[in-house]
């Protein structure tokens, strides 16, 4: 049974000593606080310049978007009360609720204006930029080739704000729900550096930012101007940089830590799941876990013969099932089987038995120049985590038979992801999460000016063109027929090497509720209550 956290004292408590219950002193009713591992040290907290799920879960609680999600990852209503889509499915019409910034300021469509031209600015550097290219202009103004003001977005009034889009896309409100497409106060966004600062930041959402303390913790609290502020319980929230699993569960224990989002040790999960019952939530969760290739001219892995050797080589069962054992499935696919709409297609190798992969992976080696004789020296970086580390030890390990002696390269999560949008690496680990549920955000991600095409060098043509027309596809087995075509283009390039498909293991306080598992993984703060003893 986990340790009650001081934090969950009843607000009612009765103290008694010597059989006498002693009712005359009031106690007052204590602050509701909630405290999270939450995983790494952001780099960031501008919605818009954000690239990890440990900062997005920061942004989400301060800056609410048009749409928004529920407890159990649905979209509901958010900033806009309710929204119109016309016949032809490229203009949509949102009307915004009377709300205020945390200043006091109201929220209007003019604010939402200012967001959307600023995401799609090339200055931001939105990872997820392009999920955004379906509104009129917004790729030429990404690419910098057409000014802000000719997006396809208007403020009808301060009240009133609409879309126009160049083709129906059935993902576009996903988008609109991620925080980095949530109105901005451009009434205080003067500093770029420094607007995201405690005492300098605004926001729409259930809090605002109180304190960071960077490499110590993040504070959030209540806002009283949000327009649903009534109906949240939470007082307070506190994000701690936890990105040691292990430290992560004994804080848990301890009831330091209400939420876990550290996960747990691999090494430790057999027992989490003996002992520490229900807190421990895994569940599904749209993500993939692979390692991305450097396949610029002059990298070693510019040569598919080598990637396709290197995947062949490694035994994803093994890592799966005996390295971490907590229900991930081996993955021969890019696109995670549980997206919604999901692709088929998987590398062509998937059924070859083991003995014959290593042989194919040796032969191709030897065409590609390598061998024990003459190895090939490879960097292979990874973020700080434990099971990270096994993974790469693992598969290194896999590679030396082929004559691949392997470098590994450890640093926290934000320098990792830095070096891999520099593109400063061979191969690299990457997990990549869902921000819309729909096989799009992953598939687009290799295309033309994807986040992934960009760090890994990736470039096709043809890929690109079938990615593109799934977006305007709106009859569901044609498009998964588009997408099926370009993941196994990708696959067939050898591309990168993909892992496992994740699963969400998480650990929360019995005395919360109001958290849910969800496939996207979206637990918004609002929500949670504590559980009636």
């Amino acid at each position: 049974m986990i340790s009650k956290p001081y934090s969950k004292i009843s607000r009612h408590l009765l103290a008694t000593l010597g059989g006498i219950t002693l009712t005359a002193f009031a106690i007052p009713a204590q602050a509701f606080s909630v405290n999270i591992a939450n995983g790494a040290e952001p780099g960031t907290l501008d919605p818009q310049k954000t690239s990890g799920t440990w900062e997005t879960r920061i942004t989400r609680a301060l800056f609410e978007g048009l749409v928004t999600y529920a407890k159990d990852g649905s979209l509901v209503p958010g900033l806009a009360d309710r929204w119109e889509v016309g016949d032809d499915g490229k203009t949509y019409t949102f009307h915004l609720r009377d709300a205020e910034w945390s200043d006091g300021e109201p929220i209007t469509a003019e604010d939402a204006v200012f967001a959307l031209r600023r995401v799609l600015d090339p200055a931001i550097a939105n990872q997820n930029a392009n999920l955004y290219y379906p509104i009129v202009n917004a790729r030429a103004i990404n690419a910098g080739d057409e000014s802000a003001d000719a997006l396809g977005v208007e403020a009808v009034d301060s009240h009133t704000l609409r879309i126009r889009l160049t083709q129906p896309t059935a993902w576009f409100l996903q988008a609109l729900a991620m925080t980095e497409a949530a109105p901005l106060p451009e009434h205080v966004i003067a500093n770029e550096a420094g607007w995201v600062q405690p005492g300098n930041t605004v926001s729409s959402g259930a809090f605002t930012l109180d304190e960071w303390q960077p490499q110590s913790r993040i504070v959030v609290e209540k806002n009283p101007h949000f327009h649903a502020a009534d109906s949240v319980a939470v007082d307070k929230v506190t994000f701690y940089p936890i990105d040691d699993a292990g430290s992560a569960l004994n804080r848990f224990r301890t009831g330091e830590m209400d939420i876990a989002y550290s996960s747990v040790p691999s090494s430790r999960f057999a027992w989490a799941r003996e002992n520490l019952g229900d807190a421990l939530r895994v569940g599904p969760l749209t993500a993939e876990y692979f390692y991305m290739f450097n396949l610029h001219d002059g990298q070693p892995l510019a040569d598919k013969r080598v990637r396709e050797a290197l995947n062949l080589a490694v035994r994803r069962d093994v890592i799966t099932d005996q390295i971490l054992g907590q229900g991930q499935t081996p993955s021969f696919w890019y696109v995670p089987r549980n997206t919604a709409n999901a692709p088929q297609g998987e590398l062509d190798f998937a059924d070859m038995p083991m003995e014959q992969r290593l042989a194919r992976a040796k032969e191709l080696m030897q065409e590609a120049g390598y061998g024990p004789d003459h190895p090939l020296h490879l960097r292979l970086n990874y973020n700080t985590l434990e099971d990270h580390k096994k993974i790469a030890v693992a598969v290194a390990a896999m590679w030396k038979p082929l004559g691949v002696e392997v470098e590994l390269i450890n640093s926290e999560a934000a320098v990792h992801y830095a070096t891999i949008r520099e593109g400063n690496f061979e191969v690299a680990r990457y997990g990549m999460v869902a921000t819309i549920n729909d096989p799009f955000d992953f598939l687009n991600a290799y295309a033309d000016n994807g986040s992934a095409s960009r760090s890994s060098g990736y470039h096709d043509a043809t890929y690109d063109a079938l990615v593109a027309e799934s977006t305007g596809e709106l009859d569901a087995e044609k498009r998964r027929q588009l997408m099926t075509q370009a993941q196994q283009r990708l696959l067939d390039d050898y591309a990168l090497l993909p892992l496992y498909d994740y699963v969400s293991v998480h650990l929360v306080s019995p005395d919360l509720q109001g958290w849910e598992s969800n496939p996207m993984d979206v637990h918004p703060l609002r929500y949670l209550q504590e559980r009636e003893q």
